[in-house]
């Protein structure tokens, strides 16, 4: 299979990097290309979910792109029209993720792919279902969100670790009140990563403003999320998540749910399993 290293440049001028896979034979597919948005602090290169699904994703005939975001990995720094500055997870805005997807899904199409699926593993769903659900949401025939976790102000402060999180958020409002709202804080929940004081209230505020129980019910194509059965069981984020979601299901994204089962949250050792489900239902979904 031929890998093709690729760059696009977001309308607001930050460069970001992926590698395009063509596969080596091309049998009857329903779509043309998967484009693939990795997760917290994870990039396009890393060997974790994305990279065990996309050979698997190639022998289904569709070419696969795996593309960073303006928040691959936990701190980088990024090239843009206008120099240089601090990105990653620990400092990106979840909204501006439309702004790297669209751009990606862009190059696509200038390469003659007509029929594009979009898969995001974790947050790299949520950015998926962000800009899906958003008013100019680019068009594509599929979405997958594998792992989308629950951004939930409300669930969080209700869990065992409330009284943990509350802290944090408080400790993060101080900081932006003392004008230090760039600075960075390591937090341990919901995810232990640094993350700025600024950011963690955008994700975590009781705003939800990431939160997918909110957003896709406004998204327009055929949406399949998964779940890995030990993630459920696991972590707050992903608890009940099976559940409420298939009753947001629209004439317009028919939204599925599929639980893998022993499935961690980055379907470890189930790659195969999760490839088989992603290909029976974009077969029934087409």
């Amino acid at each position: 299979m031929l890998v093709d290293l690729v760059q696009v440049t977001a309308s607001d001028g930050v460069r970001l990097h992926g590698a395009l896979e063509s596969p080596s034979e091309k049998p009857d597919a329903p779509l043309d290309a998967w484009l693939c948005i990795h997760g917290t602090g994870s990039n396009f290169y890393a060997g974790s979910t994305l990279a065990g699904l996309a050979p698997k994703l190639l022998a289904q005939g569709a070419a696969v792109l795996r593309a960073n975001t303006r928040g691959h990995d936990i701190v980088s720094t990024g090239p843009s029209a206008g120099g240089r500055w601090l990105q990653g997870a620990a400092f990106e805005r979840v909204d501006e993720a439309p702004l790297d997807l669209t751009a990606w899904i862009a190059l696509l199409r200038e390469r003659g792919y007509q029929r594009i699926g979009l898969l995001g593993h974790s947050m790299g769903a949520i950015k998926a279902i962000l800009t899906l659900a958003g008013d100019d949401a680019p068009a594509v025939e599929a979405l997958v969100a594998a792992s989308p976790p629950r951004l939930s102000h409300e669930r969080f402060n209700q869990s065992s670790q409330g009284e943990g999180f509350r802290q944090t958020l408080a400790q993060c409002e101080q900081m932006v009140s003392d004008g230090r709202g760039d600075e960075l804080i390591f937090v341990k929940f919901p995810l232990a990563y640094y993350i700025t004081a600024a950011g963690f209230l955008d994700r975590y505020g009781p705003e939800e403003r990431y939160n997918v129980l909110r957003l896709v019910s406004r998204v327009k194509c055929p949406t399949l999320a998964t779940f890995g059965s030990s993630e459920v069981q696991a972590h707050e984020a992903f608890c009940g998540m099976p559940e409420e979601l298939p009753p947001l299901a629209t004439p317009e994204n028919s939204l599925q749910v599929a639980v893998i089962a022993g499935a961690d949250h980055n379907y470890t050792g189930c790659h195969d399993s999760l490839a088989a489900v992603i290909d029976k239902w974009l077969r029934r979904a087409q």
